[in-house]
C-alpha cells in the first residue's frame, strides 16, 4: 500500500540518519583538546612568545579536532552517505554546526559593544560592522580589524577553524568518501609535504587563524583530516588498556612541549605521527564505567566550549594590556576564568544548542514524512 511505502521509507532514512554509537574515550579526549585551546587562548597575552608559554602548542588541538573529525565523518557516514544522500549529509552536518556558529557570532558582537577595558567597535562604521556580522554568520572570511590581527572572523576567532571543517565535509561528500585507500595514502603523503613546508617557511605551524596565513589553515586541515580517515579506512585501531586518563595525560603532554627542541620539527612530528596514533590508541581503548560520564560530559561540552569563549578572552586581553595586573593573581584570573567558560558553555549547551538542535531535526523528519 502507498501509505505502509511511505512509512517505510521514512523508517528507514530515519535510520539512516541516527548517529551511530560513540567513541567515548575520543569524546572525552576532544573536551582536552578544547580546555587546552581555552587555557592557550589566556596564556598567550601573558606568554606572546609561545615557547615560553607552558601550554604554548595549545594551538595545535586544532589539528587534533581535525584528525579526530577525519576519523568519525569517516565512521558515521562512509556506509551511510549513499544511502542518505548529499543533502541529507549536508542538513545533518548544518545542524550540528551552525547553531553554535550564530552563537558564537552574537557573543562576539555582544562582547564587542560591551568590552570593559577596549572601545574596537568606535573605530569601525555601522555599515562595516554590519559586514563583519554577516560573514561570521556564514563563516565568509573577512581579515579586516587590524587591532584584532586581521583574524578571519573578528568576532570569533576560533570559526577560521569551522570554515575549514565545512570545507572538509564538502570535500568529503563529493570526493573523499569515494576514494580508495592507495588514493588516500597518496593525498596524504602530499598533504605531509605540505605540513613540512609550511612549517619549514614559517618555523611552526601557528598559522591559519588570519589573513597572511590563510591557506595554511588548509594544509593543516587537508593532512589532519586525510588521516583520520585513513586511519578508520584500514582499521589502525590498536587495542589496548590505556583508558581516558593516560590517554588524556599523552594528548595534554603534547600540548605542554613548546619549549622542547626546535618547532620547526617538533610540531610536524605530533601532526603527522602522534595525534592519529592517539586517535588510534583512543578509538581502540577500554573505557571503565567511572570515567564514561566524564567522557561524555567533555565530549558534550567540547564544541560549545571552543565556539563560545574568545569573546572573554578578548576582554582579558584588553584588561591585561590596559590594567598590567600583579603576576600573582594571573593564575587565579586563568583558573577561575577557565571554570567560569566551561560552566557558561554549558549553559549555553543546555538552553541553547541542544534544544535548537532538536527542534530542527523534529522539524526535519516531519518534512521527511510530508515529502515522502
Amino acid at each position: 500500500m502507498p501509505g505502509n511505502e511511505t512509512y517505510m521509507k521514512h523508517i528507514t532514512e530515519e535510520k539512516l540518519l541516527q548517529s551511530k554509537q560513540h567513541f567515548h574515550i575520543l569524546d572525552g579526549l576532544r573536551g582536552i583538546a578544547a580546555l587546552a585551546v581555552v587555557v592557550f587562548h589566556f596564556m598567550e597575552w601573558i606568554y606572546p612568545d609561545f615557547t615560553q608559554n607552558f601550554i604554548g602548542h595549545g594551538f595545535l588541538a586544532v589539528d587534533f579536532f581535525f584528525c579526530l573529525s577525519g576519523f568519525v565523518i569517516a565512521y558515521a557516514y562512509d556506509k551511510r552517505l549513499p544511502q542518505m544522500g548529499i543533502r541529507a549529509f549536508f542538513t545533518s552536518r548544518l545542524i550540528r554546526l551552525h547553531p553554535l556558529v550564530i552563537a558564537g557570532t552574537v557573543l562576539g558582537v555582544i562582547g564587542l559593544f560591551a568590552d570593559p577595558f577596549a572601545d574596537h567597535a568606535a573605530a569601525h562604521s555601522m555599515g562595516a560592522l554590519a559586514l563583519m556580522v554577516l560573514c561570521s554568520l556564514f563563516l565568509i572570511p573577512l581579515p579586516t580589524m587590524e587591532e584584532r590581527a586581521f583574524n578571519l572572523f573578528s568576532l570569533n576567532a576560533p570559526s577560521w577553524s569551522l570554515f575549514w571543517e565545512y570545507i572538509a565535509n564538502i570535500l568529503y561528500a563529493f570526493v573523499l568518501v569515494r576514494l580508495s585507500k592507495k588514493v588516500l595514502g597518496v593525498l596524504l603523503v602530499l598533504a605531509a609535504g605540505g605540513i613540512v613546508w609550511v612549517s619549514y617557511r614559517a618555523g611552526n605551524l601557528l598559522g591559519g587563524w588570519n589573513g597572511a596565513t590563510f591557506f595554511d589553515g588548509g594544509i593543516r586541515m587537508s593532512y589532519s583530516f586525510l588521516a583520520g580517515l585513513l586511519v578508520y579506512r584500514s582499521g589502525w585501531i590498536i587495542k589496548n588498556k590505556l583508558g581516558f586518563v593516560a590517554l588524556s595525560i599523552l594528548l595534554a603532554t603534547a600540548f605542554m612541549t613548546s619549549g622542547l627542541g626546535n618547532s620547526a620539527i617538533v610540531e610536524p612530528l605530533l601532526v603527522l605521527f602522534y595525534f592519529p596514533l592517539l586517535v588510534s590508541l583512543g578509538a581502540g581503548s577500554v573505557l571503565s564505567g567511572s570515567t564514561q560520564k566524564v567522557c561524555v560530559f567533555m565530549g558534550n561540552i567540547s564544541y560549545p566550549l571552543y565556539m563560545t569563549h574568545y569573546f572573554a578572552i578578548w576582554w582579558f586581553g584588553n584588561y591585561f594590556v590596559s590594567k598590567n595586573p600583579p603576576q600573582e593573581y594571573l593564575p587565579w584570573i586563568v583558573g577561575i576564568g577557565t571554570v567560569v567558560l566551561v560552566f557558561f558553555a554549558w549553559l549555553v549547551m543546555k538552553f541553547y544548542d541542544m534544544p535548537l538542535r532538536n527542534f530542527l531535526s523534529r522539524k526535519r523528519k516531519k518534512m521527511l514524512l510530508k515529502r515522502n
